[in-house]
């Protein structure tokens, strides 16, 4: 990681898929962020489980994150009209497991 993670980064489960969150806060002296995730709220995710940081975006190892914050990024873009939304099921949320 090269980059500085920054507020208001747009927070990625895997790189070139979907937006799931921003970046509220960073929080480095707890080693931490609060990502607001779409659909779900606030969370705080360890700074560990973030494992790129590239052109202004986070992408996070689902490995390394509690499972409640797993379960908000399932459904991050449920409350998305389809008839707006270019979504594709596949893309910005893990899969269930």
């Amino acid at each position: 990681m090269n980059e500085r993670i920054e507020a208001g980064s747009m927070v990625f489960v895997a790189d070139g898929e979907m937006g799931v969150a921003a970046v509220r806060e960073v929080r480095r002296q707890s080693s931490e962020l609060l990502i607001n995730i779409q659909n779900a709220g606030d969370f705080t995710v360890p700074l560990d489980a973030v494992k790129d940081v590239h052109s202004g975006k986070v992408v996070l190892d689902i490995d390394r994150l509690a499972a409640p914050v797993r379960r908000a990024l399932e459904h991050a873009h449920d409350a998305e009209d389809p008839r707006y939304a270019a979504i594709d099921p596949e893309a910005g949320t893990p899969r269930d497991e």
